[in-house]
């Protein structure tokens, strides 16, 4: 498994609470980074996964 899905997962799991924090304080900054965290963790996962691919389409 690539570090990217990883680290990727990690990124939407702390984005999630973040953004969570944000609607129970009302923090909307908070919330926003939440979001934005999370949304980076998705494409980070999505590179990994594609990395993952490649690497076993190479093998066979």
């Amino acid at each position: 498994m690539d570090k990217d899905r990883v680290e990727g997962a990690a990124k939407q799991v702390k984005g999630s609470v973040k953004e969570m924090a944000g609607k129970v304080t009302g923090s909307t900054s908070t919330q926003a980074e939440g979001m934005a965290e999370k949304a980076t963790g998705k494409v980070q996962n999505a590179a990994g996964k594609a990395k993952d691919a490649a690497r076993d389409a190479s093998k066979h």
